[in-house]
């Protein structure tokens, strides 16, 4: 018998496009299966977190003045007006391809939808005669926005951002996108015209860190005031997604998103057509994407990589798509069976999880760990990333394992509200006292005796008025 390493090493077949982790006989825990599967290396942060500060530091106490210079750096872009006019906004919905919008009109139909009915409900409860409690959401006064540049435009998230604000009832939203030097510093048309058709009139350009840091702390520009927000969320690179580490004293901040990744948990009825598509659909996002084949079929597996051999030379990207799935974040992982595959897809807690598999509703059913899971062979991650009316903001990095995708929820916060009569205080009075005692408090079991204090003499502070 050949001894199995406690954790199977990846393996990578001369021609092959994915690395192959073979878990078949082995017994691993859920820590050593954590460590097993294919993962995208850790960024290192230091140049970024001294960077970042200093960016946060110059916005804060420079304003305006910073954000120029910074455009000038970054975006090779002078600015003179730094946010964008409505006319520009307006411009930018007329000049929509027809298409396109159609397509956005359809996603954010959809989106708005389903981020209505995630939107929290109040509570109120009676735990004892007299003694009310209510559980209030409420929604952040104003949110900030943050739809990068890059390798590709990113409508798409321009309306899986702001719709579940709306939806939670943010009175402001407020939107940043890089100044684009090829129009006219302004961010990309497509991204104006998305929120164009969302009503966001309050949009600026600004890229990379110094837009949270923009977002945060407010900026005043002549007659343009940016005012603080209460939250900043969208995807971004290193740089933002440091930012949003430093400022969470200031505003709250959605998850420091990562690069992409797709895990496909299939059996051997998966058509390999189909899984090769889907991976190659999040590898062409960036060379870092993370595309993972969960499987007990070494038949299907390689039926996949042939037609890998098939559909990557013919990608529009192949040479981006090529280098994130050879990559180490990318790969087949084996199994011996359909549960071992699923505690290894809850294991590697994927931002998008595919079921390709008989039965593929139950199977979804037992996955704990995932932002988002898209079942059967007609629900592809694509099919969510633009018009499924789910939200394709998500957790990465295995960060689903205690982290859920952008909603309504995001941008609201609950407040605890505690009602109590006379007569419900005082039935709890002595537990009070006796609490605070053992905690050597009494100053907090005074402020109770005092006003059952008030019961013995008549006082009746409920009824007392001034004048």
């Amino acid at each position: 018998m050949t001894e199995q390493p406690l954790i199977p090493a990846s393996t990578a077949t001369p021609g092959s496009y994915l690395r192959v982790t073979d878990l078949r006989g082995t017994h691993l825990g859920w820590s050593e299966l954590r460590a097993a599967v294919p993962r995208q290396a850790p960024s290192s942060v230091v140049d970024a977190e001294d960077a970042v500060r200093g960016i946060i530091e110059d916005v804060k106490a420079r304003g305006a003045r910073a954000l120029r210079e910074l455009a000038r750096k970054f975006d090779g872009v002078e600015q003179e007006r730094i946010r964008v006019a409505p006319e520009e906004i307006e411009r930018a919905v007329a000049a929509l391809d027809p298409a396109v919008r159609h397509g956005l009109e359809s996603a954010i139909a959809r989106t708005r939808a389903f981020a209505a009915a995630q939107r929290p409900s109040d509570v109120t409860i009676e735990v004892a005669p007299g003694a009310t409690l209510h559980h209030r959401w409420t929604p952040v006064r104003r949110a900030g926005l943050y739809i990068p540049g890059g390798l590709a435009v990113y409508p798409s998230s321009v309306v899986m951002n702001v719709v579940p604000a709306q939806a939670a009832g943010v009175e402001t939203v407020v939107l940043c996108s890089p100044p684009q030097k090829e129009f006219g510093g302004l961010p990309h048309p497509v991204v104006l015209g998305a929120a164009g058709l969302l009503g966001v009139d309050e949009v600026w350009a600004v890229g990379g860190a110094q837009a949270l840091a923009a977002m945060a702390h407010g900026v005043v520009d002549g007659e343009d005031v940016l005012e603080p927000v209460n939250t900043v969320t969208g995807p971004g690179n290193i740089f933002v997604a440091m930012a949003k580490r430093q400022l969470r004293s200031v505003v709250g901040v959605d998850a420091e998103a990562g690069t992409t990744e797709i895990a496909v948990l299939a059996d051997d009825s998966a058509d390999p057509r189909y899984v090769a598509a889907d991976l190659i659909s999040q590898a062409e996002h960036d060379p870092a994407a993370g595309s993972v084949l969960i499987t007990d079929s070494p038949e299907l597996a390689r039926a996949v990589e042939e037609q890998l051999t098939v559909q990557v030379p013919e990608a529009k990207h192949r040479e981006r798509i090529m280098t994130a799935l050879s990559g180490p974040q990318s790969g087949v992982v084996l199994t011996d069976d359909l549960d071992v595959s699923v505690a290894v897809a809850d294991a590697y807690a994927a931002e998008h999880l595919e079921i390709h598999t008989r039965g593929a509703s139950e199977v979804a059913a037992r996955i704990r760990n995932a932002g988002a899971v898209f079942v059967g062979p007609y629900s592809p991650v694509p099919l969510g990333d633009y018009a499924a009316g789910s939200n394709h903001v998500l957790p990465t990095g295995g960060t689903a394992v205690f982290s859920s995708g952008l909603q309504a929820a995001s941008f609201m916060k609950a407040v605890q509200v505690i009602e109590y009569s006379r007569e419900a205080l005082a039935a709890l009075e002595e537990d009070i006292v006796a609490l605070s005692a053992s905690e050597d408090l009494p100053a907090h079991g005074r402020a109770v005796t005092l006003r059952g204090e008030d019961r013995g003499t008549g006082a009746d502070t409920d009824t007392v008025s001034g004048g």
